[in-house]
């Protein structure tokens, strides 16, 4: 006997088919990443029924001023956000939820914490900012059982105490709190890892390149290119932030490298990396203008490193070794052969070697940066934590 057909799905939902699973979320930060993040919620709809029977559901849309809340802010409401942001305009403008607006006085970290106290259990907290501000309502939300997914690297990177509090000391809890795109956006760096130590193959040694930006300037270097003129032609296609140094001094990717060294299980502080900037300390001080007029003065000494290096059949890459005790940031010289010294462009790279990769290490190549990819990685997060069990 035939079974009648079901009726053909609607293209796009607009409420839950009767899934077996609702996990809320509440988003912190609704800049690029965000935006992008709730774009990919709303455009994931069928694909995470299908497959998954999950329905993504905002209970908050906050930035560091206003905030959407409501036990479900309808899709409608979530579109009108992204493109309320995108215009420039502020979330109260919004309509189709509640809103509250952080009162005069009240610091951006307290006004945050209030809409994290008010969650309900389960909840999944999303960090898309690039703030300290979060770190007290990402603390409260670990502590009172709420879940946390982030993409800023700094409650990450900052105090060890900070660090422990939000993914367990001494055990681990996975279940309330993960951080992938917080090295190498959306590439599973943080996972190969705790793969890795889940099977307990003790990782020896790690190196990697984490700044597409640093990418660009020495492989412009292998090319023969000035460093002046590498630089400043990644500041003007937007590679680079507004102040170069901020690029060139390797703090972005000694923050990144911490992360991964506390994953191993290292105690360190960000003051215990070993950092070489891309300039001398007496560049600090200049003004952008002042500090981009200077760089030729620079050329000639790295143009004879690219030579060096070249010459021994290797090639120069700003990268980060993290081995034994010891983290260290700073332009290496590496085998042309190998992974990191075959990188060209603004790709990551990351290589861990371990027992079971003693001497061909396990490789995660890719697109490191952009708010696309790193949006992709904190929806990953939250699916996954979704169905995380407690213990």
């Amino acid at each position: 006997r035939r079974r009648a057909r079901p009726p053909p799905r609607s293209p796009s939902r607009t409420v839950p088919m009767a899934p077996p699973r609702t996990a809320n979320y509440a988003l912190l930060g609704a800049g690029s990443v965000g935006r992008a993040f709730l774009e990919m919620v709303l455009a994931s709809r069928d694909h995470h029924a299908d497959r998954y029977g999950l329905w993504l559901n905002a209970c908050v849309v906050a930035d560091s001023s206003s905030a959407l809340t409501a036990p479900s802010i309808a899709d409608k409401a979530v579109a009108a956000a992204v493109e309320a942001k995108k215009a420039g305009k502020r979330l109260s403008e919004v309509d189709g939820a509640s809103v509250v607006t952080r009162a005069d006085g009240q610091a951006a970290a307290d006004f945050l914490l209030a809409l994290v106290r008010d969650l309900p259990r389960g909840t999944i907290v999303v960090d898309c900012t690039a703030s300290e501000d979060t770190v007290p309502a990402l603390k409260e939300a670990v502590a009172s059982g709420l879940r946390v997914v982030s993409a800023n690297k700094k409650p990450f990177s900052m105090d060890q105490a900070t660090y422990d509090a939000l993914v367990g000391a001494p055990q681990r809890h996975p279940h309330l709190c993960r951080h992938e795109s917080t090295v190498g956006a959306g590439l599973p760096v943080i996972a190969a890892l705790q793969r890795l130590q889940g099977a307990n193959d003790p990782v020896r040694k790690v190196a990697g390149t984490f700044s597409g930006t640093l990418g660009y300037v020495m492989t412009g270097l292998q090319e023969g290119r000035p460093f002046s003129e590498i630089v400043a032609d990644a500041r003007a296609q937007g590679f680079t932030e507004p102040d170069p140094r901020d690029d060139l001094g390797g703090v972005d990717v000694a923050r990144k490298a911490l992360i991964l060294a506390r994953g191993m299980g290292m105690r360190l502080e960000l003051s215990d990396v070993e950092v070489s900037p891309l300039y001398p300390k007496e560049m600090e001080g200049l003004s952008v203008e002042d500090f981009m007029a200077a760089l030729p003065a620079l050329d000639a000494e790295f143009a004879a490193k690219a030579e060096e290096a070249k010459a021994k059949g290797e090639a120069l890459r700003y990268a980060a070794a993290i081995e034994g005790s010891t983290l260290k940031v700073g332009a290496a010289s590496v085998k042309v052969g190998s992974p990191l010294g075959s990188l060209s462009g603004t790709d990551n790279l990351v290589e861990f070697y371990t027992k079971w990769y003693p001497e061909s290490p396990l490789v995660i190549h890719g697109a490191g940066a952009g708010a696309g990819t790193t949006a992709a990685g904190i929806l990953a997060d939250v699916v996954e934590l979704a169905f995380a069990a407690e213990p």
